[in-house]
């Protein structure tokens, strides 16, 4: 741990004068409205800043083989950008160091033969699943009992009769649902197709995403033929082709990775309510991550750097963290909760999480604490978090809308733990509706991101108007939490059994 220019944090908070108002309260117990000013920490935090970082980023990028993943100079040179900043604005830094082995599908390709050529890209249309065997496999596609009207309710692939009549030697092609992974891809293994293709099943499930790319395991052991998911709107397109031949090959590797996350405390605030402010600094491998998830850090560091400019000294610890290892699975984040002991646990006040704020084809999407809208709430606490995001958007003026705990990103370890969560997202993958984008203007029948998980996620996949909104927003939760003497602690005495040894289980669907 770092100890330099503790000086940088005057003494004194902002005055509450005219500010926002946020209701807090511990553990469901109904408490007094805490108003906090946070109106001069959202000046003071701009879009223009938040974009010099992300410009460095690119600048990183650019120069480490046009990607910052886990793992590599890129990320190492990400971490030296931002802990820098900190360390001169005074902040308390450490870097915890973690290992694991990643899945590395360098060389994997999807292309269809017939009727006409066209190829498929890695993490946007198609996707292995978690042990698949690798190899090719270059044949004619026979779908297997799909079920593409209603409710779409599906059992393809989960009997041994569904393969009845399916050709040996053909790749299979199965529709999600009623039964695991594990047992479809079995069951077109005992029929003898050469590879299987699993696609999203394309209902209505509040609890999941049921039409986008989706990432699943088999569990073990290895297959011994490549398996790969899809979504519903990919499979469907190619249950309808006539002739359809693909050529599917997987090749995988494992490579041994040791990174870190970089944290970073405030000298001063109560430990045993540690506010954690945090965001993935790693991208994949396909691109330099400026949406995915420079945005998100960049909001962050400059909310850290203008705390400090201010001489913010808040009455909660705040830990700023910059995880590595989210697109591997949630590595960096997973691993820090399952190091906290049961006191540590106990001392964590929240989780505020920002993976994605600048999407250029944005909805301002805040997670469904309660779990009022969709019907997945978080640790308790958590719903008191989302009120305070949707209350600062109707002081804004501006509308927001709920998005689920779906386990994609780096909240899922805290809220595991029993810790609330909370944060913001502006979409990724997922197609913009028509009611979208008559709320948020935009594009409807897009992607929220067109660039997600690829080479063109840049500096011109940011969409500064919603850029400046979020970050804002971010100040604003920030300091809210930070300065209340009521903090929302869901743990109770922490569920947690200290410190554990850890190890990357993935997070992947079953079924």
């Amino acid at each position: 741990m770092n100890h330099r220019n503790v000086s940088r944090f005057r003494v004194g908070a902002i005055a509450a004068t005219a500010g926002l108002v946020g209701a807090l309260a511990v553990a469901g117990t109904a408490r007094a409205a805490v108003v906090t000013d946070t109106s001069a920490l959202r000046t003071a935090v701009t879009a223009e800043g938040v974009v010099q970082h992300l410009e460095a980023f690119q600048a990183i990028a650019d120069a480490n083989n046009d990607n910052r993943q886990a793992g590599t100079s890129g990320h190492e040179a990400s971490v030296d950008y931002v802990e820098g900043l900190l360390d001169a604005a005074g902040y308390d830094t450490w870097r915890q160091e973690f290992s694991y082995e990643r899945v590395n599908f360098t060389g994997s390709s999807l292309t269809r033969t017939a009727p006409t050529a066209q190829a498929y890209t890695l993490g946007i249309d198609f996707f292995p699943m978690d042990f698949s065997g690798g190899g090719t496999a270059a044949a004619p596609v026979t779908a297997v009992d799909v079920n593409l009207v209603g409710d779409r309710a599906s059992t393809s692939g989960c009997e041994a009769s569904d393969f009845a009549t399916f050709p040996a030697g053909h790749i299979a092609l199965i529709q999600r649902g009623s039964c695991p992974f594990a047992q479809k891809a079995d069951n077109a293994i005992a029929a003898e197709a050469s590879g299987v293709i699993i696609f999203n099943q394309g209902n209505v499930d509040p609890a999941d995403d049921r039409f986008g790319l989706f990432a699943g395991t088999l569990d073990p052991p290895v297959r011994s033929i490549p398996v790969v998911s899809a979504s519903f709107a990919q499979g469907e397109e190619w249950v309808n082709t006539e002739g359809l031949a693909m050529n599917l090959t997987l090749a995988i590797a494992l490579e041994q990775v040791t990174t870190e996350n970089l944290l970073a405390d405030t000298p001063t605030g109560r430990t045993d309510r540690t506010v954690v402010v945090g965001g993935h600094l790693d991208s994949v491998g396909e691109g330099p991550g400026i949406n995915d998830n420079g945005s998100g850090t960049g909001a962050i560091l400059e909310t850290a750097l203008q705390m400090a400019e201010l001489g913010i000294n808040p009455e909660n610890r705040v830990r700023f963290a910059f995880w590595s290892g989210e697109e591997d699975g949630l590595l960096g984040s997973d691993f820090y909760v399952a190091q906290l002991s049961k006191a540590e646990l106990k001392g964590t006040a929240l989780n505020l999480n920002f993976d994605m704020v600048g999407s250029p084809n944005s909805v301002n999407f805040v997670y469904d604490g309660d779990g009022d809208a969709l019907g997945v709430s978080g640790p308790n606490g958590s719903g008191l978090i989302e009120s305070v995001f949707t209350g600062f958007f109707t002081s804004q003026g501006a509308m927001s809308e709920p998005t689920d705990f779906d386990g994609r990103s780096d909240y899922f370890g805290f809220i595991n733990a029993g810790i609330p969560a909370g944060g913001l997202f502006t979409g990724a993958e997922g197609i913009k509706s028509a009611q979208q984008a008559a709320d948020y203007g935009g594009t409807a029948g897009l992607p929220y991101d067109p660039c997600y998980h690829a080479a063109c996620d840049t500096i011109d996949n940011i969409n500064e108007d919603t850029l400046d909104l979020m970050a804002d927003a971010i100040a604003h939760a920030t300091l809210t939490f930070a300065e209340t003497t009521s903090a929302v602690n869901g743990t109770g005495k922490g569920n947690g059994t200290g410190k554990v040894d850890w190890q990357f289980k993935g997070n992947r669907a079953l079924r």
